[in-house]
């Protein structure tokens, strides 16, 4: 772009939250790239909160981990996936982090003389951080999604922020998107407009008055009312798209191109127009959509409530389904339904091709997924352990197969006498829950021969993201090895990063401490998420 200044994209929200903003924040950077920009991605989330990773995943859903370490949003999954980029915990701002900041330098006199107040100073630490990652990154654009719902107390720092912006950076530098819900009423049948209109009057309140409309909606947005909002809206109707229910989120780019979205923001932003090549998401997309094969696979874990809460896990399968021309259908098993005998693991487990022992904490349901374990390893059904799964793999291991019958985790039952997994021993003195654990993209180790390694393309060192606390306990890892449990991989410092049984001994068993999920992308799967859907399609 050469001397031309970075260009701001905003995503609001209007009616409700979780409407799409994300993945229309993510569809937009990724049509841009194409066009052959380079873009970045930031998520505002007016919580309190300093970061997600104290929250709960049924408030919350996913938390997602960046390479530096940064306990994110979800939404950053989505932007990684669709624009193939890695972000860093800045790309995720909070209502937490800016008052934090702007108490802090009160405290140091930074203020000294002035009544510290939302405006200016509020905005204006929201309006810095924004551009400060725009021009560390070096983008040409930044898209900025503002979390929430337009009208919520706490977002209108934010939005006043991003106003302010827009006068500050020159109305050609900036775009402004908004996102809104029409509901169809299952008495009648009826697109009802008047909530985008209202959301839209809501926003224009504010001063900003959006320069294309997306509307969320189960059926292919209606002329007439595109025609209503776009009246309500003070817009043309080339500027109201539809983003109607489809059958995948990969589709959402595909539909806004095939609109002229991306035509209407290269043209408002004053960028040279092309066209974006989108024939291998294309072919992407027919193969989430048109697989070879269906296969059952089981997610065994305890926020199965809130599907969210395993959203990269989800990808990750879809991402390496399509790899494979295999349609990954999900069979969803709550593990204290097991631990309080409300399922039966037999019944439940008899018709899947593999299953998923998922991440998560604490002692609710970990019996329940040791039983699944069991099962599983004794019925030679392959098996993929993702973080604490390895840990609830390591203990079923202890019990059932070393004859350490009260084998257990510390974090579970502080007074086993076979603490297996313990605290990591640099936790052992932290005080603070709030991004303190082991965190971010480390190195693994990986041993020559293992499945992992081949896996990998016999790489020695990979690098994947890590969240935990607590540890395959050192002292015990000789007693499990004399058992015949493989230790595939190694952290820097000695601790185990992967374990596996040997192909003669099981068809697939395998597990990592580390996250692999959170760097597939759509055409760049993970190598840990194709052998396990390799081996559930027995295509080995």
């Amino acid at each position: 772009m050469g001397n031309r200044k970075i260009k701001y994209i905003f995503v609001t929200g209007g009616v409700l939250s979780s409407v799409g903003k994300g993945i229309v924040t993510a569809s937009t950077g990724l049509l841009l790239k194409l066009m052959g920009y380079s873009v970045g991605a930031i998520k505002i989330d007016p919580y309190i909160n300093v970061d997600a990773g104290t929250m709960n995943p049924f408030m919350h859903g996913e938390v997602f981990v960046t390479e530096d370490g940064g306990e994110t949003d979800l939404d950053l999954g989505h932007y990684e996936r669709f624009l193939d980029v890695n972000l860093s915990k800045k790309h995720n701002i909070t209502t937490g982090q800016i008052y934090k900041t702007v108490i802090d330098k009160e405290r140091r006199g930074n203020y000294l003389g002035q009544t510290v107040q939302v405006i200016p100073h509020v905005t204006n630490e929201i309006k810095s951080r924004i551009r400060e990652v725009a021009i560390e990154t070096g983008v040409d654009i930044m898209l900025v999604e503002i979390g929430g719902t337009v009208g919520d107390i706490e977002g209108l720092p934010f939005l006043e922020a991003a106003r302010q912006m827009m006068i500050e950076e020159r109305p050609e530098n900036t775009f402004f998107v908004h996102v809104a819900l029409a509901p169809i009423l299952s008495a009648t049948g009826e697109q009802k407009t008047k909530p985008v209109q209202h959301s839209v009057y809501e926003l224009r309140r504010i001063g900003i008055l959006p320069n294309a409309i997306i509307v969320r909606t189960p059926r292919p947005l209606e002329e007439e009312a595109r025609r209503k909002i776009a009246l309500y809206s003070s817009l043309s109707e080339n500027a109201v798209f539809s983003n109607h229910d489809l059958e995948t989120i990969y589709e959402v780019p595909l539909l806004l191109k095939k609109q002229g979205y991306h035509i209407l923001v290269a043209k408002k932003l004053d960028l040279a127009y092309k066209e974006p090549e989108l024939n291998e998401w294309e072919d992407f997309v027919k193969k989430v959509k048109n697989p070879k094969m269906k296969i059952n696979i089981a997610m065994i874990g305890k926020y199965t409530r809130l599907k969210d809460s395993y959203m990269s896990i989800i990808e990750a399968l879809k991402h390496a389904g399509a790899y494979l021309g295999i349609g990954p259908n999900m069979i969803w098993i709550e593990a204290t339904d097991i631990e309080e005998g409300r399922i039966d693991i037999k019944d439940i487990l008899s018709n899947v091709s593999g299953a998923i022992i998922l991440p998560g904490f604490g002692k609710r349901g970990a019996e329940g997924k040791i039983s699944a374990i069991r099962y599983l390893r004794e019925n030679n059904i392959p098996v993929l352990g993702i973080c604490y799964g390895l840990q609830l793999m390591v203990i079923e291991f202890a019990r059932n197969v070393s004859n350490l019958k009260e084998a257990n985790s510390t974090e579970i039952n502080p007074t086993t006498p076979y603490p297996v997994i313990d605290l990591l021993p640099e936790q052992k003195t932290v005080r603070t829950l709030g991004g303190t654990m082991r965190l971010g993209a480390r190195p693994l180790h990986l041993v020559p021969g293992t499945t992992i390694y081949k896996l990998y393309g016999k790489a020695r060192v990979i690098y994947e993201r890590h969240r935990h606390r607590y540890e395959v306990n050192p002292r015990y890892v000789d007693r499990l090895v004399e058992n015949g449990l493989v230790v595939s991989a190694w952290s820097n410092e000695g601790l185990v990063e992967a374990i596996e049984l040997l192909p003669k001994d099981h068809t697939f068993y395998l597990a990592t401490q580390a996250h692999p999920e959170f760097k597939s992308r759509p055409l760049q799967p993970s190598p840990v998420y194709i052998g396990f859907l390799k081996a559930a399609a027995s295509l080995f």
